[in-house]
């Protein structure tokens, strides 16, 4: 970060950061408490639970400036978003222990959780810049890391998307939606960050997504730039998407892709999709159906 950021109000920093650590306090009461229930494999998931680790992630609440009073209940919204993130990254390392490659975390539950902080912080920062100075350099308390509580080999590898459960947190809270031109077009951005490595990037395939663009009614002017914004990210996230299936070719089993690329995508896209409904409604008729417009596919 370039520069230090303006503390929040003690009072509001105890109040919320409380807040954080009952809802924290309470997700790994919960997931301790799977530690009676029988796995598969017919033993206690005690010993996975203490081997899987956990995640933890910046504080983003106390690195805060003062926030407006028009801004607090967006702020406070997205404050509660990105603990819900956290706790449903860390019960996705509990129920895919142990499958998945050396990279599956990263790629699967890590690389997929801080573009949903990324999302979320920025818009944290939108709704305070919409009446005061805009807070920079939150993105930098994005990237969160997993405390491995057992074996190294094991934490690393406990974020495998095989199972449905895994998938759908493997990247919920963030968005895409472009047409299938488009996603071509992300395909070779994709392809461009990778290792240069053609014939990997081939065999990948690319990500198609529905047009949100032209499904969508006349826009109020009011609305239009976080219609803009939104659509933009709809976009980014299949950069992200086709990036991220070029650099784990090859790992995962035969369910990899739809559970760790397909299934977060679509987590995104619907979050992306309701907020364009939800600012169109604001001074116009609410879109319905949109959501039909969350899934992806592969094309090979």
């Amino acid at each position: 970060m370039s520069r230090a950021l303006p503390k929040y109000n003690k009072r509001r920093v105890a109040i919320i950061g409380g807040a954080a650590a009952v809802a924290l306090t309470g997700a790994i009461v919960a997931g301790t408490a799977l530690a009676g229930e029988t796995s598969k494999s017919g033993t206690t998931t005690a010993r996975t639970l203490a081997d899987v680790g956990s995640i933890t992630c910046p504080d983003v609440a106390s690195q805060l400036p003062a926030i407006p009073a028009t801004a607090q209940a967006e702020v406070d919204r997205n404050l509660t978003l990105l603990q819900t993130q956290i706790d449903e990254a860390n019960k996705r390392l509990v129920d895919t222990v142990g499958q998945g490659g050396p990279n599956f975390v990263q790629n699967a539950i890590l690389g997929p959780l801080e573009d949903k902080r990324i999302a979320t912080v920025n818009r944290i920062a939108t709704a305070i810049g919409r009446t005061a100075d805009k807070p920079q350099g939150l993105d930098a308390l994005a990237p969160c890391t997993l405390n491995a509580g057992g074996a190294a080999d094991t934490g690393a590898e406990a974020g495998a998307g095989e199972e449905t459960g895994a998938g759908a947190e493997a990247g919920a809270g963030a968005e895409a939606g472009a047409t299938p031109s488009e996603a071509a077009g992300a395909e070779e951005t994709g392809n461009a960050g990778n290792a240069g490595d053609a014939g990997e990037a081939a065999g990948a395939g690319a990500i198609s997504c529905p047009d949100v663009a032209s499904q969508l009614p006349a826009i109020p002017a009011t609305a239009q730039a976080e219609v803009d914004r939104n659509l933009t990210l709809l976009q980014t996230q299949i950069d992200e998407a086709n990036k991220r299936l070029v650099d784990t070719v090859g790992q995962g089993g035969p369910n990899f892709v739809q559970n760790a690329i397909l299934g977060p995508l679509a987590d995104k896209r619907k979050s992306t999709i309701d907020r364009i409904a939800i600012s169109i409604g604001r001074t116009a008729e609410k879109p319905q159906g949109l959501d039909s417009l969350a899934a992806c596919t592969l094309t090979k």
